[in-house]
C-alpha cells in the first residue's frame, strides 16, 4: 500500500499527473451539477455513463495545453482555464434556474438579454452550494501553496501533450458514436439543449452553439433588404383572394388551438375490437358548425412538432435540417398569429405540461409574441401525472382550466398535448381500449394513447360547454406530424387493410386532422388538399384579419383560388391527381405509377414546390423579416415578454383586474374549475 501511495505521488507531482488530476476533479465537480443543479432528463445506464464521462474529452484537450509550456506557467494556465471555465459553469446553474435553459451566444450577445433576466435578481437567485463549482480549483490552488504537490518545470518531450491531445479527441469521438447511438440526429435534429449537455457536455454544447451562431450570423450579415423582392413579387403573384363567405365570421371570438400530437386523420371514425377509438372527435368532425377537412397534409422535417407550430403560426416551412424555432427563434424576427391577433385587442397564451426550453419555446414564443407561456412550473408536478414528455392530457388540460379562466377576452390559447406520443406507452389504469394485435411493440400502443387524448379532448370540450366560452369560441384542432412513420409498413398493412402498404401509401397517410369548430359555423367535410403552412391565412381570414400585405407562404383553404399542391419538405408533394415520392410519380386517385404525365408537369409542379420552400428558407436564414414593415403591424419587442411564474401571474392578475372581460370576471371572480369534469386516475 505504501509503495502505491508513494508511486501515486510521484505521478502527482508531475505535470502529466497534475494535469490527469485537475480532469477528474473537473469531472466529478460537473457531475455534480449534472445531478443536482440542472434537470437533464437522464434514464438509463448508458445515458448515464455517458453523462459521466462527457466532461473528460474537453477538459483533457484545454488542460492538456498546459503540457506544451514551460515551467510554472503550465501550471497558472491550467487553474486560469479551470477557474473561467467554473464561472461559466456557475452563471450556466444561475440562467437554467430561472429559466430551464443554457446561456448561448444568442442570448449573450442579444441587447441586455441575459442581465435583464438575471441582473434585477442575482442574490435571490445564488444558493451557496452553487460555489462548490469552484472547489476544485481552490483544492488544486491549495494543493499546490502548501507544496503538497510541487511544481514540475522541467521540459516534457513532445510526444507527451500530442498523445494527450489525440485522446481528448478519441475519447470525444466515441462519446460522441455512442450518444448517436442512442439519440439519432443529435447535432441536426436539435430540439433541446439539455439533450446535448446530456450526451456531450456543457463545453461540447458551447463548441457546438458557437459555431451554429456563427454560421447562422454569417447569412444574416450578408442579407439585404433587397433579398425581400423576388420573395415579395412570388407572394403578389400567388396570392389566392381569400373566402368572402367565411371573411370574418368568428370576429372578436376567442380562438383555442388543440395540437393533437402525433395524431393522423386514419383515426377518425377508426376502430379496433369493436369499439371507437376517438368518439369524441369523430362527434366533432361530422358536426354540422365543423369545418372537417379530409386532405389536410403535415409538412414537417425533422424538427416534427416545432415544425408543425412554426407553420402553424407563420405560415413558414421548417427548415431542411434541425429545427427554427431552436436555430432562429431566439434572434429572428417573426409575424407570428400571437403578435397579430394581439395587435387585434387578444391576449395571447400558449399551454404546455414540459419544461419551457423543449423546442426553445421559451425564447421563441417571445419572438411570436406571446403574451403568457404556461409551462411546466405553472402546473402541480407529481411523477404519476408525467407520460415522459410533460403532463398527461387529461390532467394538463383540466389544470390549464384554472389559467383559461382567467385570461381577458378575447384570446388566443394553444393547447400542447403530449400522452399521444411516441413510444406510445400508457400506465394500466389509463388504458380503455385494447392494444392492436401487428405485433409491432411501437405501432401497437398508439389505438391507446390516441383514445385517451380524445377522452381529454371530450372533457374539455365539455367544460367550454359548462362554462358558455363554447358560444363565443372557436376551437380549431390539428395533428401535428405522423404518428407510424414508414419504417412500421407491415404493421400499417394489418391496420389498414392495404396488403402492400408502400411509398405512396405512406404519403397518403401523412394526412392529419384539421378541424374548425364553432358554434353556428357553416361546416361540413371539405375534400380540398392542403396543410399545415394553410392554417394561419385561413383562420385569418375567419377572424376578419387582412393579411394580404403578409409575407405567407399558405393561403386560405376556403379560397376557391387556392392551389393544391401540398409541398413536403423533403421536395415530394401530393396533389388530388399526382403524388411525388421521391423521383416516382403516382396518380393520386388509384396509387399507380403514372406513366402519362408529362416532363413538362412534372417540371411545373415540381417547380412550384421548390420555389417555395427555398424562398421560405431564405426568409428564415436571412432573417428577412426584420426588413420588412407591413402596414398595421408593429414588429415584437422581446424584452417585453417575461415568462417566470411570479412576474408572469402578477401580470395576469393585474390585466383580468382592469379588464374585466375574463371568465373568472364575469363570474363574480368565482372559479369555474370546479365545473371541469374528469376521470383521470391520478387525481382520485
Amino acid at each position: 500500500m505504501k509503495r502505491i501511495i508513494k508511486s501515486l505521488s510521484n505521478f502527482l507531482n508531475t505535470r502529466l499527473g497534475f494535469v490527469i488530476l485537475a480532469v477528474v476533479l473537473y469531472t466529478i465537480k460537473t457531475v455534480y451539477a449534472y445531478t443536482t443543479k440542472f434537470n437533464l432528463g437522464v434514464k438509463g445506464s448508458l445515458q448515464t455513463f455517458l453523462m459521466v464521462i462527457n466532461p473528460i474529452p474537453v477538459m483533457l484537450l484545454l488542460f492538456g495545453i498546459a503540457l506544451y509550456m514551460k515551467g510554472r506557467k503550465s501550471y497558472i494556465f491550467l487553474l486560469i482555464i479551470d477557474f473561467l471555465d467554473s464561472v461559466w459553469l456557475f452563471s450556466n446553474i444561475l440562467y437554467y434556474r430561472e429559466f430551464s435553459d443554457f446561456l448561448t451566444m444568442v442570448l449573450i450577445k442579444g441587447s441586455g438579454a441575459v442581465s435583464n433576466n438575471l441582473g434585477k435578481s442575482i442574490l435571490g437567485i445564488v444558493k451557496p452550494t452553487d460555489f462548490l463549482v469552484f472547489l476544485d480549483v481552490l483544492i488544486l490552488i491549495l494543493l499546490l501553496a502548501f507544496k503538497v504537490i510541487c511544481m514540475d518545470i522541467k521540459r516534457l518531450k513532445w510526444r507527451i501533450p500530442v498523445l494527450v491531445s489525440c485522446l481528448a479527441v478519441l475519447l470525444f469521438g466515441a462519446n460522441l458514436t455512442l450518444a448517436q447511438s442512442d439519440r439519432s440526429g443529435l447535432l441536426t435534429r436539435t430540439f433541446d439543449n439539455n439533450y446535448i449537455v446530456k450526451y456531450l457536455g456543457l463545453n461540447a454544447f458551447n463548441v457546438y452553439d458557437v459555431i451554429k451562431t456563427t454560421k447562422t450570423s454569417a447569412v444574416k450579415a450578408q442579407s439585404k433588404s433587397s433579398d425581400l423582392d423576388s420573395i415579395k413579387k412570388y407572394m403578389k403573384d400567388n396570392y389566392a383572394q381569400p373566402n368572402a363567405e367565411y371573411t370574418g365570421v368568428a370576429k372578436g371570438k376567442n380562438v383555442f388551438i388543440i395540437h393533437l400530437e402525433s395524431f393522423q386523420q386514419y383515426l377518425i371514425d377508426y376502430k379496433w375490437d369493436g369499439q371507437e377509438v376517438t368518439p369524441n372527435l369523430n362527434k366533432l368532425y361530422h358536426q354540422n358548425d365543423t369545418l372537417s377537412f379530409d386532405n389536410f397534409f403535415n409538412q414537417v422535417g425533422q424538427g416534427k412538432t416545432a415544425d408543425a407550430e412554426l407553420m402553424l403560426e407563420n405560415s413558414l416551412f421548417g427548415l431542411p435540417e434541425g429545427s427554427a424555432m431552436v436555430t432562429d427563434g431566439t434572434s429572428n424576427t417573426f409575424q407570428a398569429a400571437p403578435a397579430i391577433l394581439d395587435q387585434q385587442g387578444y391576449t395571447t397564451a400558449s399551454f404546455h405540461g414540459d419544461v419551457p426550453s423543449f423546442w426553445n419555446r421559451d425564447n421563441t414564443y417571445k419572438s411570436w409574441g406571446y403574451d403568457y407561456f404556461f409551462s411546466s412550473s405553472y402546473y402541480k408536478q407529481k411523477k404519476s401525472y408525467n407520460i415522459g414528455y410533460g403532463m398527461k392530457d387529461k390532467i394538463f388540460l383540466k389544470d390549464s382550466a384554472a389559467y383559461i379562466q382567467q385570461l381577458p377576452q378575447p384570446f388566443y390559447a394553444k393547447l400542447i398535448t403530449v400522452t399521444n406520443h411516441y413510444p406510445y406507452t400508457l400506465d394500466k389504469k389509463n388504458q380503455t381500449i385494447s392494444k392492436t394485435d401487428t405485433g409491432d411493440s411501437t405501432v401497437d400502443g398508439y389505438v391507446q394513447t390516441a383514445c385517451y387524448l380524445d377522452e381529454a379532448v371530450g372533457e374539455f370540450m365539455d367544460w367550454l360547454q359548462a362554462t358558455g366560452l363554447d358560444k363565443n369560441s372557436m376551437v380549431v384542432f390539428y395533428g401535428d406530424h405522423y404518428g407510424i412513420s414508414d419504417n412500421h409498413k407491415k404493421a400499417m398493412a394489418k391496420l389498414t387493410g392495404i396488403k402492400d402498404f408502400d411509398d405512396f401509401d405512406n404519403a397518403q397517410y401523412q394526412r392529419v386532422p384539421f378541424m374548425i369548430h364553432m358554434d353556428g359555423l357553416k361546416g361540413g367535410v371539405n375534400h380540398t388538399y392542403g396543410g399545415e403552412i394553410d392554417v394561419l391565412p385561413t383562420l385569418l381570414n375567419l377572424l376578419g384579419v387582412d393579411d394580404s400585405n403578409m409575407i405567407q407562404f399558405g393561403s386560405d383553404l376556403l379560397s376557391p383560388e387556392h392551389p393544391q399542391t401540398v409541398a413536403f419538405r423533403n421536395g415530394d408533394f401530393v396533389t388530388p391527381t399526382v403524388t411525388k415520392v421521391g423521383s416516382t410519380y403516382y396518380n393520386t386517385k388509384n396509387g399507380k405509377v403514372d406513366k402519362k404525365i408529362s416532363s413538362a408537369e412534372k417540371s411545373k409542379l415540381s417547380n412550384k414546390v421548390t420555389t417555395e420552400l427555398s424562398l421560405s428558407d431564405r426568409v428564415i436564414n436571412g432573417d428577412l423579416l426584420r426588413f420588412y414593415n407591413p402596414e398595421g403591424f408593429t414588429k415584437v419587442d422581446k424584452k417585453d415578454y417575461n415568462y417566470k411564474k411570479s412576474h408572469a401571474l402578477k401580470e395576469l392578475k393585474k390585466a383580468r383586474t382592469k379588464n374585466g372581460t375574463s371568465l373568472l370576471a364575469q363570474n363574480d371572480n368565482k372559479s369555474l374549475v370546479d365545473l371541469y369534469q374528469t376521470d383521470a386516475p391520478e387525481l382520485k
